[in-house]
């Protein structure tokens, strides 16, 4: 079965990825041709809003719906602070235990909608009382609206003043060819939930949305990083909250 992680990892250029889940994408890419450079696009986001919290003061980062921790990840860009990896498929997981081997991260099995169990496990690896980031970049659009809402109220309830919330999250940019590629994920290990941006802004209740907004990955705090099709803008939206 194609695996949503894998087929990521592709669309990065990576090379943690098998038959199936390239087949699955280059369907994808037939369909949304701008599809690698989005996800080059919802990568360079990352590594901006990762030093943003660092450099805000927050050292504990979790990385949900993290998929493979390969190349230019959450760890490499914070390499002081503690980054826990979480994403609940097992051969995910496992494969990203032997990419990292001896780095000081840790790779949390968990489905993050099971959120009792989720933040009973996280504490046992970040101290609550103090900031935490959450990381949730490409996954909310595989949740379902109302536990997608609840998932995020949880964390938000569960952390203390001064966390963080980084979401990026795909839109309905084809509504035409949209269907089909919605088809192929189902057959995928998820399906995608596509939002509106107002929909997608709701994430962020409780938190203090910080300037620029929401907005396109590539116009979030731009700086001199270069990087193949750095105009695309039809990926989705992202956007960085702080817990007041």
């Amino acid at each position: 079965m194609p695996n949503v992680a894998r087929m990521y990892d592709f669309y990065l250029g990576g090379k943690d990825n098998f038959a199936s889940d390239r087949a699955a994408a280059e369907q994808i890419l037939r369909l949304f041709p701008n599809t690698k450079e989005g996800a080059l696009a919802n990568r360079a986001f990352l590594r901006r809003a990762v030093r943003h919290v660092v450099d805000s003061g927050v050292n504990q980062i979790v990385d949900l719906g993290a998929g493979l921790p390969t190349r230019g990840n959450t760890h490499e860009i914070a390499p002081d602070a503690r980054v826990v990896y979480v994403d609940y498929d097992a051969v995910v997981c496992a494969h990203g235990r032997a990419i990292l081997g001896g780095e000081k991260v840790e790779i949390l099995q968990a489905d993050v909608r099971d959120t009792d169990a989720l933040i009973e496990r996280l504490g046992k690896l970040v101290d609550f009382e103090r900031p935490v980031a959450f990381l949730m970049l490409a996954l909310l659009h595989f949740i379902p609206d109302d536990e997608a809402y609840r998932v995020v109220a949880a964390l938000r309830e569960a952390s203390v003043a001064g966390s963080h919330l980084v979401v990026s999250h795909a839109v309905d940019a084809a509504p035409d060819t949209s269907p089909e590629a919605l088809q192929i994920y189902r057959q995928a290990t998820a399906a995608l939930n596509l939002r509106t941006p107002e929909e997608i802004t709701r994430f962020f209740d409780g938190y203090e949305l910080l300037e620029p907004g929401l907005t396109f990955p590539q116009d979030w705090r731009p700086d001199e990083e270069l990087w193949p099709g750095s105009n695309i803008a039809d990926f989705g939206y992202v956007g960085v909250g702080r817990k007041p």
